[in-house]
């Protein structure tokens, strides 16, 4: 009995998540991650923003999970996990600092950054972000198109 008080105890109220954080300052694009193993150029889908409480009370021990898909394709085309917050949480109407999430997966190519941008292989990518709140289960927060733009560091 005691140890499921402690577990009830530890869990906290139930948050729904899609009112209680929304994305602000989204900016998408594509990111030169350097040349690959053989010298091509390789451009990965990034995504940034903050993340804002919208309710009166702090929020604790939030997860981000970020999915990336080519558009028209169920298969994930790469991940980014961050820890959002932990005890310490997010008051009131504040926002996060910026979290720039990327894919693993992307583009190579011998071509120049703006061709391969243009090429008629290229296709557009999503970004689901999933958010999961202490213990509970990982929800769509939002989804994000990738702009088809080169981003600098």
């Amino acid at each position: 009995l005691l140890v499921a008080l402690v577990v009830v105890g530890c869990s906290g109220p139930s948050l729904d998540m899609q009112e209680s954080l929304r994305l602000t300052q989204v900016s998408s694009g594509w990111f030169d991650a350097g040349p690959d193993s053989l010298g091509r150029n390789k451009l990965v889908p990034s995504v940034s923003f903050r993340l804002e409480n919208s309710t009166d009370d702090i929020i604790r021990h939030v997860q981000l999970n970020a999915v990336f898909r080519r558009q028209g394709e169920e298969e994930a085309w790469g991940d980014a996990y961050v820890r959002a917050f932990g005890t310490d949480g997010l008051d009131a109407g504040q926002s996060t600092q910026v979290f720039r999430l990327e894919s693993g997966r992307g583009y190579t190519g011998e071509q120049g950054w703006s061709e391969m941008l243009v090429h008629r292989d290229f296709v557009d990518v999503e970004m689901d972000l999933f958010v999961k709140h202490r213990g509970n289960q990982l929800v769509l927060l939002d989804s994000v198109s990738v702009d088809r733009q080169l981003l600098m560091r």
